[in-house]
């Protein structure tokens, strides 16, 4: 699916919005000024100018309102001198994979890791989204603006789930190198995706020393090395950490949803005492059983649950 983005003057987009009047949706897209969907294209016109074309159609549908510039692959750079800390200097502008992840915290739900790639062209489009650090974005902005760049680039999701989660922490494995796990699969994926195309970089949300990191990938069947650094608030260094981790959340946050589905009521989220309370409630309706389905069973959490159980059938 291609995409293709046109700057317009706000009266051609009055024009565009009327055109395609029989195809608007009623779509909450942050700073946007209208979106429709045709048969084989969705088009997003948005407040700064920029009108966004996505589908199989986008560059013939563009093309009436304009000179088209599709985002085709731009070949890999020449490499960058390296800045402090080991960062690529002006990566900023870089065409980045970005990776994070979300739910290690959590007691209940999986943890969800987003690797997701960047060009530098698309670094003023994502900006226009309102893709930034997603710890200043409640639910319902990452649910709209995921389901739009989700569309936009090329990413890969993977989510360790409860079940799965417990089995191999009782097995001994760290959550340091579960993360790393996931993280590396997940970069792997999109360099699939995207090739022969390569990226300049790989940044990923420091969680571990890179060494560590490294180490704890050692026995995998393929690394992905080449480029790959490391920061701590990495999510304001690059769009395309930014765009994982609100991919990530937005993938935690549906999770999350099911979970309450299943459990008849809604599963907080975090690790505070309301977290406590909710399990107690599951225990109480569906047994201890349950338990390992829906929570990380290592948390004082589960404990913390257990006593409240007994306390109130004492």
């Amino acid at each position: 699916m291609g995409n293709v983005v046109l700057n317009l003057e706000m009266n051609k987009i009055m024009e565009m919005r009327n055109y395609y009047g029989k195809s608007l949706l009623d779509k909450n897209i942050p700073g946007s000024v209208f979106a429709a969907k045709t048969s084989a294209c969705m088009i997003t016109a948005y407040k700064s100018g920029k009108v966004l074309f996505q589908g199989n159609d986008s560059e013939k549908e563009a093309s009436k309102w304009g000179s088209a510039s599709s985002n085709k692959p731009s070949s890999p750079s020449k490499p960058k001198s390296q800045a402090k800390g080991d960062l690529p200097v002006g990566i900023g502008q870089m065409s980045v994979i970005g990776s994070d992840e979300v739910g290690t915290g959590d007691f209940f739900g999986p943890i969800t890791v987003v690797a997701a790639y960047v060009k530098k062209e698309n670094i003023p489009l994502l900006k226009e989204l309102g893709v930034r650090d997603s710890k200043d974005l409640n639910d319902e902005k990452i649910i709209a603006i995921a389901k739009v760049i989700k569309d936009i680039i090329p990413f890969s999701l993977m989510t360790l789930k409860n079940e799965k989660y417990n089995q191999v922490q009782q097995s001994g494995m760290s959550q340091g190198k579960m993360k790393a796990i996931l993280h590396n699969q997940a970069i792997l994926n999109v360099l699939d995706k995207i090739s022969p195309e390569k990226p300049e970089a790989i940044l990923i949300d420091q969680f571990v020393q890179g060494s560590t990191y490294f180490q704890h990938i050692k026995g995998q069947k393929a690394v992905a090395k080449e480029n790959v650094c490391f920061s701590t608030k990495a999510e304001g260094i690059h769009l395309a950490v930014a765009a994982a981790s609100i991919l990530a959340r937005y993938a935690f946050i549906q999770y999350i949803d099911k979970l309450s589905e299943s459990a008849g009521f809604k599963i907080p989220k975090g690790a505070g005492a309301q977290v406590d309370v909710a399990a107690a409630k599951l225990i109480m309706s569906k047994g201890r059983d349950i338990l390992p389905s829906y929570v990380k069973l290592h948390f004082a959490n589960t404990d913390k649950a257990i006593a409240l159980v007994n306390k109130k059938r004492n």
